[in-house]
């Protein structure tokens, strides 16, 4: 019999960045005190799942500051290791490390950068990290079920770009978007539930919702 398993793709808390920076892959970006409360709000949320009968197995995360430390609450509560998962890294951009980009594409030498929305120029092209995300998400739902039987369940805190781009390839939509329609705020849940073939469908929450209205839109994800 097929055995299935359930990767949520959970997006890091608000980062402390008063300077408005592309952060990007950058070190030394953590969360702010919003960030830290929305950490706590999605240890409290698998936290309840696990009590009414839906526990967590295993846990993972990019390597950057910001995930490590929107996992970290979790981990204490569900008392399980954390997985370190290179591959649902931030996106690479050439804009990072600027503050206020919209001011910098107003100068010539940046313009080709944005020669191709459509891959896109100026970063990591969204099939690339598509790709990567989906190879994590397989050897980490392989990984549960052999580990935990049918129905396991993977947290995975990820980034914005990354889990946008994995749900439009699953819903089979164009992966070119506007970033300002991306469904994907700080802290949400994106859960993929993979089957036989790999993700059979998606579900998206947000755990978080009240706290992300008090979110500054900040560049970086």
């Amino acid at each position: 019999m097929a055995q299935t398993a359930t990767v949520h793709l959970v997006r890091h808390g608000e980062v402390y960045n008063p300077q408005k920076v592309l952060y990007g892959r950058l070190p030394g970006f953590g969360l702010s005190d919003l960030g830290k409360q929305m950490a706590e709000g999605i240890a409290e949320y698998f936290g309840q799942r696990a009590e009414a009968g839906q526990p967590v197995h295993l846990l993972a995360a990019s390597p950057l500051q910001r995930a490590q430390e929107t996992i970290a609450p979790l981990a204490a509560r569900l008392d399980l290791p954390v997985i370190t998962e290179d591959r649902v890294l931030e996106a690479e951009n050439a804009f990072e490390g600027l503050s206020n980009v919209k001011r910098h594409l107003r100068s010539p030498r940046y313009w080709p950068l944005l020669r191709n929305p459509f891959r896109p120029s100026w970063g990591e092209p969204y099939k690339q990290q598509v790709e990567r995300v989906l190879q994590a998400v397989k050897d980490l739902s392989d990984r549960a079920i052999a580990e935990h039987g049918d129905g396991a369940e993977v947290v995975l805190v990820s980034h914005q770009l990354p889990i946008w781009v994995t749900r439009l390839w699953a819903e089979q939509r164009p992966l070119w978007h506007d970033p300002r329609s991306r469904e994907c705020t700080l802290t949400s849940v994106t859960s993929l539930n993979i089957g036989p073939g790999g993700v059979e469908s998606v579900s998206y929450a947000e755990p978080n919702k009240q706290l992300s209205k008090q979110a500054l839109a900040l560049p970086g994800a």
